[in-house]
């Protein structure tokens, strides 16, 4: 017990100041990109693509401003569920600082980045007749950053290295206790035994893990990504987590009470289609084998 505590306490300080340099890399990114700067480039024919590239970002910042954008009547449904798709929020983070399954964050940026555009291309094709608004954002709508985090009125002190520094401990905390339950489940049970379960096999865990990353909160990805690190999980399921793990933005879509159907039906579109996506994988990695 105490051995497995100890390791994953060990484990979590190695990683510590990788996640805490990345998270003072993005506070840098964010104060030179702004989601908001010319709107009109999220209607045009490009929206999707952008969208989803820009989801890519490791925070859930953009997903929010997505949503207050949707919300607003400035984007379509497309570029909406494309900047959800491609959210990854922690996740990303957490592989980096990973050397073992770093080498899986080019395929996982390629496959949510093609399911996202794909998704909010077809969305857009099959709602063609979306009214969008010319209304102008005011100035608290455009200031959202990492986790819906205002950065007005600190000081640079505060939001490249206090910031930074809270939200790596966070994390830090995160996978320290997950890395503790995990620890002890193996210790309990056996290796073998649980990659033999695999947590419902390998059809219907995107299922399970698609769930999980609908908790609009960046310990979803932290449990998706570290059980993965750990070898509990198929990289398709991890996929399918990933997908669906678009934060704080759903939070912000269920906001608007009047709309209650339509964004319902946004969070189980994006559901269903980061399980189905996780089930594509694995059926395709269980053909290669």
């Amino acid at each position: 017990m105490w051995d497995t505590v100890l390791d994953a306490f060990l484990d979590t300080l190695k990683i510590f100041p990788f996640i805490f340099v990345i998270y003072v890399l993005i506070e840098l990114l964010e104060h030179k990109t702004s989601f908001t700067k010319d709107h009109q480039r999220l209607q045009g024919n490009f929206a999707p693509l952008i969208g989803a590239a820009t989801g890519i970002i490791p925070q859930c910042g953009f997903s929010v401003m997505a949503a207050k954008l949707y919300d607003k009547g400035l984007i379509r449904t497309g570029t909406l569920l494309a900047v959800f798709l491609a959210t990854s929020d922690e996740a990303l983070i957490i592989l980096l600082s990973q050397g073992s399954k770093a080498g899986v964050i080019v395929p996982l940026i390629a496959i949510k980045l093609v399911v996202a555009a794909a998704v909010g291309y077809g969305a857009n094709f099959i709602l063609p007749d979306e009214k969008l608004s010319i209304s102008p954002l005011s100035s608290e709508d455009i200031h959202c950053f990492s986790c819906g985090r205002e950065h007005d009125g600190k000081t640079e002190l505060k939001v490249y290295f206090v910031d930074p520094l809270i939200h790596a401990l966070k994390i830090a905390l995160y996978l320290l206790i997950i890395n503790i339950v995990l620890g002890c489940i193996i210790a309990a049970v056996g290796e073998e035994q649980i990659s033999s379960l695999i947590i419902g096999g390998p059809y219907l865990q995107p299922f399970i893990t698609a769930a999980i990353g609908l908790i609009p909160n960046c310990a979803a990805s932290v449990i998706i990504t570290d059980t993965y690190i750990n070898n509990l999980m198929t990289f398709g399921s991890c996929v399918a987590g990933l997908c669906s793990n678009a934060g704080l933005g759903f939070v912000v879509l269920l906001k608007n009470s009047k709309k209650l159907k339509r964004n319902i039906a946004l969070i189980a579109a994006t559901y269903l289609i980061s399980a189905v996506v996780g089930i594509v994988i694995n059926s395709i990695a269980i053909l290669a084998a």
